[in-house]
């Protein structure tokens, strides 16, 4: 095994995907505990990573600011960080570019037309389904490491935990968290479902509380008129002040989204709810631990859609046919594993 000292890990976008990459951070802290580990990632999603102990610092990407600048700030940062080891976990051309700019003499990334050129170690995937755990403990290989952690997680400080709390509401009975929002329309179970949950699950004993984020304004809204019980909804907030909200919960129900990956990393028991993607990959979290993913049977899946094509009867019919019964009973089974 090659003796690295400086190592860099990169997974430059989107919330559930930089969550992911902890097994790979922590396999690389397993082998190498002497060394320096930097991860480099989105400014917003990689706050979720703040604390943990297997990364000696963490390098924002500001994708708010012109691309031009920021790479260049950015693959200044890097070069001046003399790295030994670099592991790209994104893999598109402007992350190839900071991986050929930090220097480094050893780096891994996907053996693809564009950003092949960035990389010293090129990784050729096998076409086999695969978690992006498995997928990426692919890239630990070529660097000569084993992939020896699978789970996934988020550190959160007691003062976090306590000042969350303070947002939710008192009350007897289990607290489940309802996440109605998602990034791609295809992947949103429909609102005035989820508010009949709410309704279902107030019934049984259970306190339910309404998550959303940015652009989740009208799914909730169209929960809240569908429902009677008028469930308790939490402000937007930043990413850490919302994984410190969902670690109160006894379960945690979302579509394929962030908030899903944030959930199960924490422990708590998560019902994510399925249309064009791949539970088997998307959800690598174990049942046992009281996570479970719904998904129904179509002719189109897996379409990986952002927005249904289908016309007609056949318009979502992959969210359509999940129930609200279904879900419910999920989420008792959930409570149940806490």
């Amino acid at each position: 095994m090659n003796n690295y000292h400086r190592i860099l890990l990169t997974r430059l976008r989107f919330i559930g995907d930089v969550v992911l990459t902890t097994p790979i951070v922590n396999s690389v802290r397993k082998a190498y505990p002497e060394a320096f580990i930097a991860f480099l990632g989105d400014s917003n999603a990689v706050t979720l990573l703040e604390h943990n102990p297997a990364i000696n610092e963490i390098l924002p990407y500001d994708f708010g600011r012109p691309g031009v600048l920021e790479q260049a700030r950015v693959g200044w940062q890097l070069r001046q960080r003399r790295f030994d080891l670099v592991i790209d976990m994104f893999n598109n051309p402007r992350s190839a570019q900071l991986c050929r700019a930090s220097g480094a003499p050893v780096r891994v990334g996907l053996d693809r037309p564009g950003r092949r050129w960035g990389y010293t170690l090129r990784v050729r995937d096998d076409g086999r389904p695969k978690s992006p755990i498995q997928f990426h403990g692919q890239f630990l290989k070529a660097a000569g490491i084993d992939l020896t952690c699978t789970k996934t997680e988020i550190f959160l400080t007691p003062e976090e935990r306590q000042s969350a709390a303070q947002f939710l509401p008192d009350g007897p009975g289990p607290l489940v968290g309802i996440h109605p929002g998602a990034t791609w329309p295809a992947k949103k179970w429909d609102a005035e479902r989820f508010g009949e949950l709410a309704d279902r699950l107030a019934a049984e004993g259970l306190r339910v509380v309404v998550f959303s984020g940015p652009g989740d304004q009208e799914p909730v809204q169209r929960l809240m008129e569908a429902t009677t019980s008028l469930p308790h909804v939490l402000p937007g907030t930043s990413l850490r002040h919302l994984a410190a909200m969902i670690a109160h919960c006894a379960c945690f129900v979302c579509n394929d989204a962030g908030p899903m990956h944030i959930a199960a990393a924490l422990d708590v028991p998560t019902v994510g709810i399925f249309g064009p993607g791949e539970e088997n990959i998307w959800f690598p979290y174990d049942r046992s631990r009281g996570h479970i993913a719904l998904r129904k049977d179509v002719p189109c899946h897996p379409c990986h859609c952002d927005v249904c094509p289908r016309e007609g009867d056949g318009y979502m019919e992959c969210m359509k046919l999940l129930h609200v019964d279904e879900v419910a009973d999920a989420v008792k089974a959930a409570v149940g594993a806490h």
